[in-house]
């Protein structure tokens, strides 16, 4: 007899939907957590005293209907903003203004950035849909495609082309065909272009780079909801789902590394922790890296699973400002706290390749491209009064030379861009702090630093990256082991489907 009928590792939203799916299906389950805390790279948490964050993630990715549904996601409480965010080059340029309405967003394109920034963005979507069937971008309970599977989703031969540059074409041979202008169009590109390649490390014109556009561009259809920032940060869905799990008469156990998962002659027995204790069941669900997971449980082959890249080069930092920033001219529009939830300053896709290029080689970039957030101007919940939580997300930080030396100068870097803009920055931050790739691989077990748990490069996609049972074409080869994180099909991102995609085939296959 087992201790339980199943075990899931990692207490981050993909492992708390397998684990809560489990519950509710009647199996005894337990989740164990290595961490003080549960939520992983979708938490909200106290850094300094009353400035609460989104320390990894802040914004619940378009997801199945189905998933949602099945989680209670739907009656989360949302935060309605009539303008999702704001992006501009920092050069006297207009802003690109994303309105969540899709009319008013087009009537602000034609009117500021003319007719032709309409119809590339038109083409662009367009572009975009058949490459998205291909991922299987909301597909739940569906394994990843073949690459015919892929070409089979296509009814046209602009929708095969469109396929073809899914995998091999980069971000720039899009932009370049749909928005060409780069001067015009500049912050737009640029935009787009930090959309896609901040899941890569590839430059908008490396080769294969367009995957992750695709991606990221990807509109959910019928079955899917949109994007959504909930209230009370990110940290709100993950508390959704333990609750959910342990009303289910689940158990989530703190402070419980697993240092070995157990097979007995081919099957899933069980775990053993750091301190020796050991659990048992005919079930494990891993939420961890594809590569981790396999480590822990010692398979015999899995040199496929050591090349996954897990190379993450950013930098994210974390400000407790004493007011709000000020915005100097020409973009005192952004002094409107309807254009204050997101922030985007942005470089061009041809600025990004040159930083990348030399941040393979050490070098801090000069102007770091900088995604901006100040949450607490909607949510005042998460600051104290009069003041606000700020988070600033960067791109690239050099993995070679001096790792303390360019996470100060990186960071400084980020500071002095912002204040350029905004004159007061600098001066209302009364505390911050900075954390790189490392931090995150300590933090959260992201091998790499690898929020994707296995980078959104065309050769991780698709029968390259794997499913609940490991890849398409190469099966674990100890049942009752199930692979349910980030890495596998269906993330990356807050999408939830890698774990709802476990615990849908634990329970199909459980004895």
């Amino acid at each position: 007899m087992s201790d339980w009928d199943a075990i899931v590792i990692g207490a981050g939203h993909n492992g708390l939907t397998s684990a809560a799916l489990l519950a509710q299906a009647g199996l005894r389950t337990v989740c164990l957590e290595s961490k003080r805390y549960a939520g992983g790279m979708a938490s909200t948490v106290e850094l300094f005293d009353g400035y609460q964050f989104e320390i990894a993630g802040s914004l619940q990715f378009p997801t199945s209907l189905t998933v949602s549904k099945e989680l209670g996601l739907d009656t989360l409480p949302t935060i309605d903003v009539d303008v999702m965010s704001v992006s501009l080059r920092g050069v006297g340029d207009a802003p690109v203004v994303y309105y969540t309405d899709p009319m008013r967003l087009m009537n602000h394109l034609n009117d500021v950035h003319g007719s032709e920034a309409v119809m590339g963005m038109a083409q662009l979507m367009a572009w975009s849909l058949a490459p998205t069937r291909a991922l299987g971008r909301f597909d739940a309970g569906a394994a990843p495609k073949t690459y015919d599977e892929m070409y089979a989703c296509a009814s046209t031969d602009a929708e095969r082309a469109a396929i073809t540059d899914l995998l091999f074409a980069s971000v720039s041979d899009i932009l370049d065909r749909y928005l060409p202008d780069r001067e015009k169009h500049g912050a737009l590109r640029g935009m787009l272009a930090f959309l896609a390649v901040n899941t890569t490390y590839r430059g908008p014109q490396t080769p294969g780079s367009a995957a992750a556009l695709a991606y990221g561009l990807a509109v959910p259809d019928g079955d899917a909801t949109l994007m959504k920032k909930l209230r009370g940060g990110i940290g709100t869905l993950t508390t959704h789902l333990q609750q959910l799990f342990e009303s289910a008469g689940g158990e989530l156990r703190l402070r419980s590394q697993v240092r070995e998962i157990l097979s007995v002659d081919g099957r899933v027995s069980g775990v053993r922790l750091d301190d020796g204790t050991t659990l048992t069941a005919p079930i494990v669900i891993s939420s961890l890296a594809p590569d981790l997971t396999v480590a822990l449980a010692a398979l015999p082959d899995r040199d496929r699973y050591t090349r996954i890249d897990h190379r993450g080069s950013y930098l994210q930092m974390h400000f407790a400002l004493d007011g709000i920033p000020e915005f100097a001219a020409p973009y005192e529009l952004l002094n409107d706290p309807a254009m204050q939830s997101a922030i985007g300053l942005f470089s061009t896709p041809e600025e990004l390749q040159q930083q990348w290029e030399a941040s393979r080689h050490g070098v801090v970039p000069a102007d770091p491209a900088v995604a901006l957030q100040i949450p607490s101007v909607h949510d005042p919940a998460l600051a104290p009064e009069g003041k606000h939580a700020a988070s600033a997300f960067a791109l690239w930080f050099p993995l070679s030379g001096d790792y303390g030396a360019a996470k100060a100068e990186m960071g400084q870097k980020v500071i002095d861009k912002i204040t350029r803009l905004a004159p007061n920055f600098e001066g209302l931050i009364s505390r911050h702090t900075t954390f790189t790739p490392k931090h995150m691989g300590t933090m959260f077990g992201a091998p790499g630093g690898d929020y994707c748990h296995g980078l959104l490069h065309s050769d991780q996609i698709g029968i390259n990256r794997p499913g609940p049972r490991g890849y398409l074409d190469q099966e674990l080869p100890v049942q009752g082991l199930y692979l349910g994180g980030a890495g596998c099909h269906g993330g990356p991102g807050i999408t939830f489907i890698p774990g709802y995609n476990a615990a849908q085939q634990a329970l199909a296959e459980f004895p």
